[in-house]
């Protein structure tokens, strides 16, 4: 539903107020039609003698009258019937004198021909105001829907009389001096690879003559991209602060309009601001809101509007001078959709992938993200690194937030490593749910079914090291492993079905050893079933559809590339690959059944267990590394102090409540 906007109250208010006024009367009720006649004032005597006046009005100062005929003498009168002329049809009379007309009105009286009433009018006093009010009025009224009009149409761009000669200028902000947003590449942390790559630009803002001098030619436009939250707005501001240059900003989107041709206009009134500005620098944030892939198909029925102003877009971008100083960024993550004609050499001549970033990257942005938290000795930065692999930028600043709203929770004066802990389980697997209700058998086949998780992920060799198990509640989940995941650039078939494998575990320990299944396993057959589609589909790793992609990225192809037999053959090696693995699970499960049953009592117990429980039960894991190792004993004393600090508060608790339960007892004695 479109906001409610007070401006459409006015304008209908304006407008039924101009309705009222043109269709005769503030009533806004059309009245019937009235016949009149204009008779002689003999003519008048005659009439009124015979008794056919119901009612005189006399009008002192323009010496008329009006007779109103009686409905039974309408016919006799004026020769028509009363559906032609009105309910209340009336003679028009000049006289010359009041005083007449009253006498011949008492005879008239007296021989009871006429017994109506005779009553006096008045012209409307106000003379030339009331006729130029009568005249302004109208004129006034349309000026003010006019001007509401302009208003609405212009967007908010300024209003009045001008909004509608605005609608079609750029609505990028820009700012006089990239400095003024406070923002360099040491404020960008890691992203190494994207920094070198927009630093040529950096300097050719800065020293344009020494490239030119040597016949070279700076880049027209770079493409940052992405996933969401990686910095690649951020990259593109610290350009602009360093270069110390003109910087327009503005969204894809905003040159999208309702309008036909405002786009086209917009992006035409951006590049001649531009132009008096170079050498500048624009930026278009989520440039795939205009510059998606135009259709090839007219019967899909393409945004006409949009492939125009895509289309004045990629003529703005290669119309202007090699050194004209004006260099556009964009950003987006969703480049596989850009139109082919936007990506060519001459407008974006460079793409620069800004990625998650890697251990020491993360590392970096930690640092930025630190340093107005007032944090105690006890956070270890390569930790809380390690912690959080596939955490974008904008994921780890929400850590850094969320660990000193925790902190703040608790009173404490500093935020400590414990509290970083407690957000990245927060971020992931959602809030505590300690007030959640949970029968015994629930609990029981929680811990199995997690239990089932750690014992496979810890006897498979490629499968993520452990860090804890819990089943705690938290969001949507009623358990949940953590693992710490090897940052891999490939992965193996070995490595994939062995993850395959460990999400498995937990339904194939709750058929061993509950003897049923339950719903708890949806999200890891879900995930399941997508790695094995996607390893097969795309990867080409089964082994009777070996070495063949069908990935398929036509936004406009609807048909599958494949057959309908192919699509069987991927069901059927789906379904064996999950098969063969479960199967596996249950083996390995079957093996250490012992050592299981062990992890799912402990689970009941203690509801969170770390690896080095785990490791008491089964013993070294077989590919376990040094680095686990001290994550494992980092992990552990961690817990050590959660279990004191949670026995402080539960003794501090039971003193509260013994005081509380004195005092009610002194009271009542």
């Amino acid at each position: 539903m479109p906001r409610f906007n007070m401006n459409w109250i006015y304008l209908l208010v304006i407008l039924a107020l101009t309705f009222l006024y043109f269709s005769n009367g503030a009533t806004g009720i059309q009245q019937p039609q009235t016949a009149q006649k204009e008779v002689s004032y003999s003519e008048f005597q005659e009439l009124l003698a015979k008794g056919n006046a119901s009612n005189i009005v006399v009008n002192k100062t323009k010496n008329t009258l009006k007779m109103y005929v009686k409905p039974d003498s309408i016919r006799s009168v004026f020769h028509k019937g009363t559906d032609q002329v009105g309910t209340t049809p009336y003679l028009s009379v000049e006289f010359g004198s009041v005083e007449k007309v009253e006498k011949i009105v008492e005879t008239a009286r007296a021989d009871s021909v006429f017994t109506g009433e005779l009553t006096y009018e008045r012209e409307k006093e106000g003379g030339v105001l009331g006729y130029l009010f009568n005249l302004l009025l109208p004129i006034f009224l349309l000026v003010i829907v006019w001007m509401l009009f302009m208003r609405l149409m212009s967007g908010g761009m300024g209003g009045g009389m001008g909004g509608i000669f605005n609608v079609g200028k750029s609505k990028a902000k820009m700012y006089e001096k990239g400095g003024e947003l406070g923002i360099t590449f040491k404020d960008v942390a890691g992203q190494e690879g994207a920094k070198q790559e927009v630093q040529e630009i950096v300097e050719f803002l800065k020293n344009p003559q020494k490239y030119t001098d040597l016949g070279g030619k700076i880049p027209k436009g770079a493409l940052l991209v992405g996933p969401p939250g990686t910095g690649k707005t951020l990259l593109a501001k610290a350009v602009a602060g360093e270069a110390g240059v003109p910087f327009f900003s503005m969204s894809g989107s905003d040159f999208v309009e309702m309008f036909v041709g405002v786009g086209a206009s917009r992006v035409r009134d951006l590049f001649q601001q531009a132009k008096a500005k170079s050498p500048c620098i624009i930026f278009i944030d989520e440039i795939d809101a205009v510059g998606r892939a135009r259709s090839k198909n007219p019967a899909m029925g393409g945004n006409d509007e949009r492939e125009n102003t895509l289309n004045a877009l990629l003529t703005e971008m290669d119309g202007f001078g090699t050194n004209s100083g004006v260099i556009i960024l964009a950003a987006t993550n969703r480049a596989d959709m850009l139109d082919s004609a936007l990506l060519r050499a001459g407008r974006f001549d460079r793409q620069i992938h800004v990625d998650l970033p890697d251990l020491s990257e993360r590392r970096e942005i930690f640092l930025v993200h630190l340093r107005p938290i007032k944090t105690d000795d006890s956070v270890d930065v390569d930790f809380l690194a390690r912690q959080t692999p596939g955490f974008s930028g904008a994921d780890i600043a929400n850590v850094c937030n969320e660990a000193a709203l925790i902190a703040a929770r608790h009173d404490s004066p500093t935020v400590g490593r414990q509290d970083f802990l407690d957000a990245v389980d927060r971020i992931i697997g959602g809030l505590e749910k300690k007030t959640k209700v949970m029968t015994d058998q629930e609990k029981r086949s929680i811990a199995i079914h997690e239990a089932g998780h750690a014992t496979i992920s810890w006897f498979t060799e490629f499968a993520n090291p452990l860090v804890k198990v819990s089943i705690v509640p938290r969001g949507q989940a009623l358990g949940a492993a953590w693992y710490l995941p090897e940052e891999r650039v490939l992965q193996t078939k070995e490595a994939m079905l062995d993850e395959m494998c460990s999400l498995l575990g937990g339904r194939a320990a709750e058929e061993l050893f509950i003897g049923h299944i339950s719903t708890g396993a949806m999200n890891d057959l879900e995930r399941t079933t997508k790695q094995a589609y996607g390893m097969i589909a795309f990867a080409g790793m089964s082994d009777r559809l070996p070495n063949v992609c069908y990935y398929n990225n036509s936004e406009y192809q609807f048909q599958r590339p494949y057959s309908e037999a192919t699509a069987k053959l991927m069901d059927d090696e789906v379904l064996r690959m999950i098969n063969e693995q479960y199967d596996r699970a249950k083996r390995i499960l079957t093996e250490h059944a012992d050592g299981h049953a062990q992890l799912a009592q402990l689970l009941i117990e203690r509801e969170v267990i770390f690896a080095d429980d785990v490791e008491k039960i089964f013993g070294k894991r077989p590919w376990q590394s040094r680095t686990e190792e001290l994550l494992e004993a980092q992990m552990r004393a961690d817990a050590e102090r959660m279990a004191e600090e949670r026995a402080k508060a539960l003794e501090a608790q039971q003193q509260n409540d013994e005081q509380t339960s004195g005092k009610e007892e002194k009271n009542d004695e």
